[in-house]
Formats: structure tokens, C-alpha cells, sequence
């Protein structure tokens, strides 16, 4: 097939799907992952389609929201992975907060194995996926249903979240930069998800690489008010999530970033008391000539010791906050 045909087949099922993810679309033209990414680079140079967490949608700029359906086919091993370094962070008896989303809700589907747990969200999804741990305990806001994703939103759901503490909120949304942070495309969903990190000691905000760059309408959390990242590892091309990385990284964000297999990139799991790892970040540091000689810079992945060792090189450790 030449490129223009596979072009054209691609604009044609974004515009009957709304989203499509890079795997469903380089199986229907038969062609590998590397060239249909290519391909979706070139339509939206054009302005015929956006690129989005490992997928191609429709133009739409700020305003536009994927439903659910269309979301939960992108990305969806990136997704997995995510959410396997994610629920690493959650203890036995932690009470935590967990928005809606689509990464939220594999996250939720590994948390049924941690006893104690108590879980106050305003998702139906993560509701759904916790219903049957017994040793769970489910919390759910009120609120108004929000259909395309599932959650309940509204002035329910922010007053059932007055006075709430807890020690972790686990967050998702549609993109994240390091001058705006978190970022929605609706503004009922934006307002909950800030209620949600009121109530919260530490923000831990789960994002896909294909999110990090990307900017929408409604600011959930600001970069200062992030206490980790958890991602996948941005393919070796992809400047702009390699930039952004090291940028939420320079602020203070710790950033941890999954393997294939959930644990952290480059690295055997961690055993219960291995609490250090080093996680590569893509992209050169600030002020490093590209393709001169790296140094890691460590630091503490987890609670416990807070010294860190900072390098110059482009190699970057799960960070602790400044």
C-alpha cells in the first residue's frame, strides 16, 4: 500500500472511530507501529488529526474529550504497565483517593490484592473493578453521572469530599505539561479531581507518554502541587515526552517510569527492601551536549532516606521533591 493510500485509510477511520489506537491502526494497514506513527505525524502536520496517548484523534484543539469506549483501546499496554509500577505505592491499611479514567481503573483492578485498603472515589469503573475485595473497602462520592466516562461529578461530589484526609490521590486526566501540570477537557471533571487533591497528602498523577506535552481547556493540578508521576517509557523518537519529562523533573516532580512489565524501566522488580531505583529519562538534562558522556543521578523512590546523589547526566532516578 503507498503512503497516501494508508493516509488516507487512516484519516478515514479516525473520522468514523473519533480515536484509534497506533496498534489498531497498523494492524488494519498492515504495516509495522514505527511507519503508521509516521504516517500520523504527517496528517497532523497537515491538520487533519491530533496525536494523543498512543493514538491518533480527531482536530479538535482544547475542547474535544474521547468517551470512554474510544479511550479504552488506546495505549492500553502502556495503561497496563502504569498502573503495575502504580500499585506498588500503595500500602496495607492506606486510606486513598482515586479519580476516574481509564489508567485509574487498571490501577484499581490490582489494588483488590492489598488488604485494608479503604478507597474513596467518584468513578464507577474503579467501583466496579473493586466490588469483589473483600478486604477493600469502597467509598464512593455523590454526585451527578457523567456518562462519557463513567463518574460522578457535580456539587455532590465535591461537598461528599469536605473534610476528607487521606494519604495518597491517584490521578489521571487528558494531558500534562510542566508549566501547567494536570489538565481536563471538562470542566465538571476538573472540578472534582481538584476536591480530590484537597483531600490528599501526596498527588500521584498517572499519565501515558502520550499525554506529556499535551495541554487542555480545565487545569486539575499544578505542577507544584504533584508529588509523583508515574508514565511509560517514551519511545527513544519522542522529543517532545523526553523534554517534558526532564521538565516536570527539573520542578521537583518524582517521576517513575514502567517497563513492559510494570517494574521500573530497566531494572529487575524490587525486592521489600530494595526501596531505590534508577529509571531512565529520555532526552538530554538541561545544559548537556547531546551524545556526551551521562552521569545517573540517584534518588529515593519511596519514603525513607531523603539524600540523593544529583549528576548531570541524562539519566534520571525516581525524584524526590525539592
Amino acid at each position: 500500500m503507498f503512503a497516501a493510500e494508508r493516509r488516507q485509510l487512516i484519516l478515514e477511520m479516525v473520522r468514523a472511530n473519533g480515536a484509534v489506537s497506533l496498534r489498531e491502526l497498523a494492524r488494519v494497514v498492515q504495516t509495522s507501529e514505527v511507519t503508521v506513527r509516521r504516517d500520523v505525524r504527517a496528517l497532523e502536520a497537515e491538520g487533519l488529526l491530533d496525536r494523543r496517548h498512543g493514538g491518533a484523534v480527531l482536530p479538535g484543539g482544547f475542547t474535544r474529550e474521547s468517551g470512554f469506549p474510544q479511550k479504552s483501546h488506546l495505549a492500553t499496554a502502556e495503561k497496563t504497565a502504569i498502573a503495575d509500577l502504580a500499585a506498588g505505592l500503595v500500602e496495607e491499611g492506606e486510606a486513598i483517593v482515586v479519580g476516574a479514567g481509564t489508567t485509574t481503573q487498571e490501577l484499581a483492578r490490582r489494588l483488590a490484592r492489598v488488604p485494608g485498603l479503604t478507597v474513596v472515589t467518584n468513578s464507577l469503573l474503579v467501583a466496579q473493578a473493586l466490588a469483589h475485595a473483600n478486604r477493600v473497602e469502597v467509598v464512593m462520592t455523590g454526585g451527578t453521572l457523567r456518562g462519557s466516562n463513567y463518574a460522578l461529578v457535580g456539587s455532590g461530589a465535591e461537598q461528599s469530599l469536605q473534610g476528607l484526609r487521606v494519604s495518597k490521590a491517584f490521578l489521571s486526566g487528558s494531558g500534562l505539561t510542566a508549566e501547567r501540570g494536570l489538565s481536563t477537557s471538562n470542566m465538571l471533571s476538573a472540578s472534582v479531581d481538584r476536591a480530590l487533591v484537597q483531600a490528599a497528602a501526596e498527588v500521584v498523577v498517572l499519565a501515558d507518554h502520550g499525554k506529556l506535552g499535551a495541554d487542555t481547556m480545565f487545569q486539575t493540578v499544578p505542577t507544584d502541587l504533584i508529588t509523583r508521576l508515574v508514565t511509560d517509557e517514551p519511545p527513544a523518537h519522542d522529543d517532545r515526552a523526553g523534554t517534558e519529562l526532564q521538565a516536570l523533573a527539573d520542578q521537583g516532580v518524582q517521576i517513575s517510569v514502567a517497563g513492559p512489565s510494570g517494574h521500573p524501566a530497566g531494572e529487575q522488580p524490587p525486592t521489600r527492601g530494595d526501596r531505590r531505583r534508577d529509571v531512565p529519562l529520555p532526552g538530554p538534562r538541561r545544559g548537556q551536549v547531546p551524545g556526551s558522556a551521562a552521569t545517573p543521578l540517584r534518588s529515593t523512590a519511596l519514603a525513607g532516606d531523603q539524600t540523593g546523589e544529583r549528576g548531570a547526566g541524562a539519566r534520571v532516578a525516581d525524584l524526590r521533591r525539592r
